[in-house]
């Protein structure tokens, strides 16, 4: 770090990487596309209050996170907000306490959305664009956004133009030196302001800071801003770093990053051509030493978070008064059935379950994170590596490989499936090669016709599924996961006995699912299907890393099927009978296809229970195609089938589904609390019994990893349908992919992270809505609070109003709401509906 000192600011440099840090905390993490989970975009934030996070990011970034005060005033004239909404909302502001609902309903539409000044902090490049006419933030976003997609390119660039093997900063730095650009705009002293910096990262941001002249009461705010104007690479970075850091790999991405910007800016400073600018700079920074230590929230976001706070009060309410009523006579389900099915708690498998249910009172349904408690890396057949097949909060416990129990066909796929590759890459090259492109499209590009014609009618896919791409349909169909024990490139592969019985004992104490094991046991993971579509891994299944659950399912019913593992489960007073068969199966979540995926190896004596299984679940998917074909807008008059089919294979698609849009409530309890409620296909649904939890160890799991990831699901949605300028991602048929790493919107640009606004809206009506996750758990209040307590993130997201719990009590009625600091109260009777005692 050295011993550098800023003298003029007296920022030492402990100081300066202290506050550095601390900025880069702030960012939310990114994925690539080829792994796009939903990320909660305000998570470094999380200490602060919602209300808090709204006025920093509306003063660093300009960031909306709330709808225009119309949107709610328009709720309230549809009476989807009530008075009764409102006035508890203005409960909780003291400046309120004497204002009746009428009064501020009055007061708000006579503020405006638009036309009203607002304190924001601005950098150079905005003080000088100011003074200039020349819009240097976009420029500055432009050229750092060409060298990172350069530099973090996954293959998709025929020519590599960033050197490899350097680091962020040297790489930035080669780069900025060779680029003509900052001449051309005038900058004629630019470079001569770069060479002069360190070479160092941490020393040149230091002394940049020295040239910036910030001080200590500014520098916070100022390096905030600075990472949020570039905001989608800061997040990528960001991403690298939280892998990094949970795989114990190298950090200091992100530091890099700002130290490259830092560099920028004081290049600048130094280089625009405006005696006048330094000046106005100074006078800048006493703006920001006062912008960052203003605490009051601006009145109109004052108004439209309480707005906002009413509008979560009326889904809560809905929420409560429809689980109460519908709770009010007890629900006996069938404490025998012939088949237990285990889905993902997704939101999208709520629908199918309760379909499921309904076609045959012989089936029992639960839900669980997806991963089944098989936090597996998984290596597809011809890869060396694998992929993470868990959620991004944990880290993978162990390596399996796809193989094809047949040794010579399983060669024969990995010599066809790494020949495809070597033929696609020298394809591509001939097809956009200098020299070979214009002759590729005479003779060769007109022999893509009759593909091209049979595409874009949905008669065939564009491209291959990306899991059986290389390899013939028939072998694929063969494949299956190896539990062996084995080296791969000097790794360990495969899972120990010992390995396998914990992982199968954690994973059925995690489902609460201990005892009354039925005949068959399916175990259904879920993916998607769309072609054309960046964003497809974010269709997937999340708990799986943004991969299809196929693999889990795969592993668990292996696992579970074995003598082996069934007899340490007995040791440990799990006994899961010899006639009880686990079944893995794949759900297709955008045209409701269910798979089975060891139908070949399974046995005689369970083939009758199973055809009349596949015959529920084929019905199942019928009623949920035409239930979901009315959300989609797909002509009921036609074959719903075919057009839900057709849709999944459709190249201009722009909505192959909807994903999670709509989510908006976590429910934790057993099923017989739901099974009889119609919940629209919003909600998470997590099997949980906490009387057979005797420590509450499962409560905790459920609290600090599901009940997280439902909550960054839910806040990515939030926030982009809120702004989806600076946390969405645009304009789906603008989009170019990058890098192979994530989307422009058009030609050039920031990266841009969260969901298109296709993915939020149909074109006349919103799909989501802006409502912050209602969790309902059904435990004591005690032993929630013993969590909270014990766990900080899971606290501060409950008491700083990210997450609105809710506890049910034994009758299934929903009774308390948590205030925060371990506080409660009892829910009013204006919300409780039909409750009973």
């Amino acid at each position: 770090m050295g011993n550098y000192i800023n003298r003029k600011t007296m920022l030492d440099a402990r100081s300066v990487h202290s506050i550095m840090e601390d900025t880069c905390q702030k960012i939310a993490p990114l994925w690539s596309l080829e792994n796009f989970v939903a990320v909660n975009p305000y998570w470094g934030l999380r200490d602060k209050s919602f209300e808090e996070a709204a006025n920093l990011l509306s003063k660093t970034g300009g960031v909306q996170m709330t709808m225009p005060v119309s949107f709610y005033l328009d709720a309230v004239r549809k009476k989807e907000i009530s008075y009764d909404d409102l006035e508890n909302a203005l409960s909780g502001y003291d400046e309120f306490e004497d204002v009746s609902v009428h009064d501020f309903l009055k007061q708000v539409e006579r503020e405006s959305d638009a036309n009203r000044p607002r304190r924001r902090v601005a950098l150079v490049a905005d003080v000088a664009a100011q003074l200039t006419a020349k819009d240097w933030s976009a420029w500055m976003i432009e050229r750092i956004s060409g060298w990172a997609a350069a530099y973090f390119d996954k293959g998709q660039a025929l020519w590599r133009t960033a050197a490899p093997g350097q680091d962020i900063f040297t790489s930035w730095k080669i780069e900025t030196l060779t680029d003509v650009t900052p001449y051309i705009m005038g900058l004629r002293g630019f470079g001569k302001a770069l060479k002069t910096l360190p070479n160092e990262p941490f020393q040149a941001a230091t002394e940049s800071i020295e040239r910036l002249q910030l001080t200590e009461k500014s520098l916070g705010i100022y390096l905030h801003t600075l990472l949020q104007r570039v905001g989608g690479w800061s997040a990528y970075m960001a991403g690298l770093d939280w892998d990094n850091r949970l795989y114990g790999g190298e950090q200091g991405h992100l530091l890099m990053f700002l130290s490259a910007l830092l560099s920028w800016e004081s290049c600048l400073l130094d280089s625009v051509q405006q005696p006048d600018l330094k000046k106005h700079w100074q006078e800048n920074i006493k703006q920001l030493e006062e912008i960052g230590n203003e605490k009051q929230v601006d009145s109109l976001l004052g108004h439209r978070l309480i707005l906002q706070q009413a509008y979560d009060n009326a889904n809560q309410r809905q929420l409560i008064q429809q689980v109460n009523k519908a709770n009010t006579k007890k629900y006996i389900p069938n404490r025998e059935p012939l088949v237990q099915a285990i889905f993902c708690i997704d939101v999208r498998s709520e629908l199918f379950r309760r379909n499921l249910e309904h076609v045959s009172s012989r089936v029992q349904t639960m839900g669980v994170a997806g991963f089944f408690g098989f936090p597996v890396e998984h290596v597809p057949i011809g890869h060396e590596t694998g992929e993470n097949q868990c959620p991004v909060l944990i880290p993978a416990k162990t390596k399996v490989m796809e193989v094809i129990p047949e040794i010579e066909a399983h060669q024969k796929a990995v010599k066809q499936r790494l020949l495809h590759h070597q033929v696609e890459k020298a394809w591509k090259s001939f097809k956009k090669g200098a020299v070979s492109c214009f002759s590729f499209m005479g003779p060769v590009g007109i022999s893509y016709l009759p593909k091209m014609y049979t595409d874009a009618f949905g008669l065939t896919r564009p491209v291959p599924h990306p899991a059986s791409e290389g390899i013939k349909y028939g072998a694929y169909q063969q494949a299956d996961i190896s539990l062996d024990v084995r080296q791969l490139n000097d790794q360990a592969v495969g899972m120990s006995m010992e390995e396998q019985i914990e992982m199968a004992f954690s994973a059925l104490k995690a489902m609460s699912f201990t005892d009354h094991f039925a005949r068959i046991v399916l175990i259904a993971g879920h993916g998607s299907s769309s072609v054309n579509n960046p964003h497809a891994t974010g269709l997937d299944c999340g708990a799986c890393g943004g991969h299809s659950g196929e693999a889990n399912s795969r592993v668990a019913v292996k696992v579970l099927n074995n003598p082996a593992v069934r007899k340490g489960l007995a040791q440990r007073n799990i006994f899961i009978p010899d006639e009880t068969l686990f079944v893995a199966a794949l759900h297709d979540t955008t045209t409701d296809d269910v798979q089975l995926l060891n139908e070949e190896e399974l046995p005689e004596s369970h083939l009758a229970d199973l055809t009349e299984l596949k015959e529920w679940l084929a019905l199942a998917g019928r009623i949920s195609r035409s239930e979901r074909a009315v959300r989609l807008l797909t002509d009921t008059g036609k074959d719903i089938d075919k057009a839900i089919l057709r849709r999944s294979k459709d190249w201009s698609q722009v909505r192959p589904e909807w994903g999670l849009a709509g989510c908006n409530t976590f429910i934790v309890a057993p099923r017989e609390r739901t099974a009889h409620i119609d919940l629209g296909g919003k909600s998470f649904l997590h099997s949980y019994n906490w009387k057979s939890d005797e420590d509450f160890d499962v409560l905790e799991l459920i609290m600090t990893a599901p009940m997280v990831v439902t909550s960054w699901i839910n806040l990515q949605y939030y926030a982009s349908l809120v702004d989806n300028k600076n946390f969405g991602s645009g304009n789906k048929t603008l989009h170019n992919v990058t890098g192979g790493i994530g989307v422009l919107e058009g030609y050039s640009g920031d990266l841009r992270v969260g969901l298109p606004w296709q993915s939020l809206h149909d074109g006349e009506q919103y799909q989501h809505l802006p409502h912050r996750l209602n969790v309902v758990i059904e435990a004591p209040i005690e032993a929630m609070n013993k969590v909270l307590e014990a766990n900080g993130i899971v606290k501060n997201l409950c008491d700083h109003g990210w997450i609105n719990l809710l506890a049910m009590n034994e009758a299934g009625q929903i009774t308390q709401r948590y205030l925060g600091n371990l506080r409660w109260t009892s829910v009013s009777e204006s919300e409780k509906g039909a409750l009973v005692a």
